[in-house]
């Protein structure tokens, strides 16, 4: 994500009510130091009032001072700052990838866990990564050393998802008992999903004295992902009672719109069968089912949509096409649970016109479809003016696509291709002259039928300044940059989804620029 979604995201997830968002990487590429800097300014900060929810900003940091230092400069505008620092503690890994003894990575947590504080953070979080698969008795004394260096929380992660939920639930509950000075700390799982259980191993933690579970929207994260938020929330939620009465602040409405907004500004979507947010959690195709459902939800439905902030369409009155006016659009966005600026909805109203003047009734689908393609975009850059294309088998296919440059010029390009859209993407890559190589490219039908909108996600990685370091590794690599579009035409969708990732990358290589022609003081330098 580039830096201005990742504070969009942010927000967002103030609103859904999350107690700490951890915002990223700072010491992995200025751009990152940025995006976590301006988190934490802004969505940090919120306007004082009563019952006003500030979350803690966290920076992710490995256990050196230059990363601590990087964190502590992007989060420390934040009314409530949190560095997060970690470092192996499993034989496996101490041996393998740290090279180090034990009693030296001790050392260097201790020595770190200080550091961290010694700058000013008051809230430090520490992790003793694959945790997992590490000696207890060797866990609890690292653990008790980082408490009497100033570790506020302590994150325990399962970091290959190697551990079954009662393994688990058993390693929360010895932490527990056995780790000297732990009721000055706060207990935190970190639940990887390589066997599918780091939604039932994140309970167990919990069940077990866990008050902080770290998780992600729509589990997305390294490998087969993380514990999901939209999971683990709604199973507080359904069977609290047999969690010894947890509960969480999360205002579940914002749950469904969140997972939407992660989905389009990551390019990572998730599987119709999906739990919570999947299109098809909710959706009842058996007979059996429906004779159920139309004699008491109840009877199949553990959660209710309305309790995610998912809308049933044929639930409301409002059915919408080309004589539609602005404030029946309007209201059928509230109902939908969007609320966009007026900019927004006038920029969304022209292409909701140009797909009504096209079908007889617009659903709810294409709704949400025209709308992300809308509100969900990156900055534009380069924006789409006109593309026509021909194919077939008669000859070669051809396109001509004229964009407009960000000073306002009209750019024309021609060129060929095997089929329609290659020969689109070659006119475009006339035009923007950045080296890209397409890496996926997938296109799916919104609702049936043969008028149906097509939306189109691509993943691209081009020639651009790249300084990103893996938060575990250290090892540089290319960032990949995923765009979307949506379109009755399947060509100007693709066109749009093109676009869309190649302004992703244009923006990231403008901010890495311009950071790196920033001088070295002036990106420490307080802004208070």
């Amino acid at each position: 994500m580039t830096s201005a979604e990742k504070l969009v995201v942010a927000r967002q997830l103030a609103r859904l009510g999350v107690d700490v968002i951890e915002a990223g990487f700072p010491a992995s590429s200025p751009d990152d130091l940025d995006a976590v800097r301006s988190i934490a300014i802004e969505v940090g900060n919120p306007p004082e009032g009563e019952g006003v929810h500030v979350p803690v900003i966290c920076g992710l940091s490995r256990c050196n001072r230059r990363d601590i230092d990087a964190a502590w400069e992007a989060v420390r505008h934040a009314r409530r700052p949190r560095i997060h620092t970690f470092i192996a503690t499993s034989e496996i890994h101490m041996q393998h990838k740290l090279r180090k003894t034990p009693e030296q990575v001790v050392a260097i947590a201790k020595e770190m866990v200080a550091y961290a504080r010694s700058l000013g953070c008051p809230d430090v979080e520490f992790s003793p990564e694959d945790a997992g698969r590490s000696n207890r008795e060797f866990l609890y004394h690292i653990l008790e050393e980082v408490i009497k260096a100033g570790a506020t929380t302590l994150n325990i992660p399962d970091t290959v998802g190697y551990t079954l939920p009662y393994e688990f639930g058993k390693l929360i509950a010895d932490i527990k008992a056995n780790t000297p000075g732990i009721e000055n700390a706060i207990i935190s799982t970190h639940c990887q999903n390589d066997l599918g259980l780091a939604t039932a191993n994140t309970l167990a933690g919990a069940r077990a004295g866990a008050r902080q579970l770290e998780v992600t929207i729509n589990g997305i994260g390294e490998r087969a992902g993380n514990a999901s938020l939209e999971e683990v929330v709604m199973a507080i939620k359904c069977r609290g009672e047999l969690l010894d009465g947890l509960y969480m602040g999360i205002n579940s409405q914002h749950i469904t719109m969140t997972s939407k907004m992660v989905q389009e500004h990551s390019g990572l979507h998730v599987q119709p069968h999906k739990a919570i947010v999947g299109a098809n959690a909710f959706a009842h195709e058996s007979g059996i089912h429906q004779d159920g459902m139309l004699k008491y939800k109840g009877t199949y439905e553990i959660i209710s949509p309305d309790d995610i902030g998912l809308t049933r369409a044929n639930e409301f009155g409002i059915v919408l096409g080309k004589l539609s006016g602005r404030h029946a659009v309007r209201s059928k966005l509230v109902e939908l649970g969007y609320e966009i600026s007026d900019k927004e909805f006038e920029d969304f109203f022209k292409r909701y016109k140009e797909v009504a003047e096209k079908k007889k009734r617009v659903t709810d689908e294409d709704i949400e479809a025209l709308l992300s393609d809308e509100i969900f975009q990156p900055k534009v850059i380069w924006s789409l003016a006109d593309v026509q294309a021909t194919c077939g088998t008669l000859g070669l296919s051809t396109a001509t696509v004229k964009l407009i440059a960000p000073d306002g010029e009209e750019k024309i390009a021609c060129s060929v291709g095997t089929g329609p859209v290659d020969a689109a993407y070659k006119a475009i890559d006339q035009i923007i002259q950045i080296p890209t190589v397409l890496r996926e490219y997938g296109m799916t039908s919104v609702t049936e039928g043969i008028d149906a909108i097509a939306t189109t996600r691509v993943v691209v990685t081009g020639d651009v300044t790249n300084n990103s370091k893996h938060a575990l590794t250290g090892h540089s690599f290319n960032r990949s940059f995923s765009g979307s579009g949506a379109a009755m035409d399947i060509v100007v969708s693709s066109v749009r989804a093109y676009l869309s990732a190649l302004n992703k990358m244009c923006s990231f290589a403008g901010a890495a620029k311009a950071s790196s022609e920033v001088p070295e003081s002036a990106s420490v330098q307080s802004t208070e």
